[in-house]
């Protein structure tokens, strides 16, 4: 289980990091924008009240507790999970990830009532509307690597 804590913290510092970076130091939050190498990668600003693509997003105050409570069920689920016997250390480095990214979004709905969302990737002609943080991507490859690495072995 090591290898879980590890992970989960590396992920939940350098996310911290970076919204506290790219949020407070570089004061995105006033300026709405910062231009880094565009159009692929852009800093824009958004409060994420939801889930995924702003989803459940209405503001009010108990879906942010409801997201809050989901996102620590799920945690807690998947710590005890990986903790069987059978899950090899690529299925616990995955619930590292998903663990790290959900906790890191929790913190910003404990901090600022919504998720942190500032990175932005799009290509020349194609403008993505949406933005993300290192949580996300986190939470995406915990929850992709878990789909991979784990229920190989099925009894009959």
């Amino acid at each position: 289980m090591r290898v879980t804590i590890l992970v989960a913290t590396a992920i939940l510092v350098a996310d911290q990091l970076s919204k506290w970076t790219v949020v407070e130091a570089m004061d995105l939050r006033s300026l709405g924008r910062i231009d880094v190498f565009p159009p692929f990668l852009t800093f824009r600003m958004a409060w994420n009240e939801g889930v995924n693509f702003g989803l459940l997003s209405n503001g009010a105050d108990i879906t942010r507790w409801f997201l809050i409570a989901l996102a620590a069920v799920i945690s807690v689920w998947v710590w005890l999970w990986v903790r069987k016997p059978g899950h090899g250390l690529a299925a616990r480095a995955a619930a590292g990830f998903l663990i790290g990214g959900a906790i890191g979004n929790v913190i910003d709905r404990l901090r600022y009532g919504a998720v942190a969302d500032f990175l932005n990737m799009s290509v020349p002609g194609i403008e993505n509307p949406y933005s993300f943080n290192v949580a996300d991507i986190a939470i995406f490859i915990g929850a992709l690597g878990l789909v991979i690495f784990t229920g190989r072995d099925k009894t009959p």
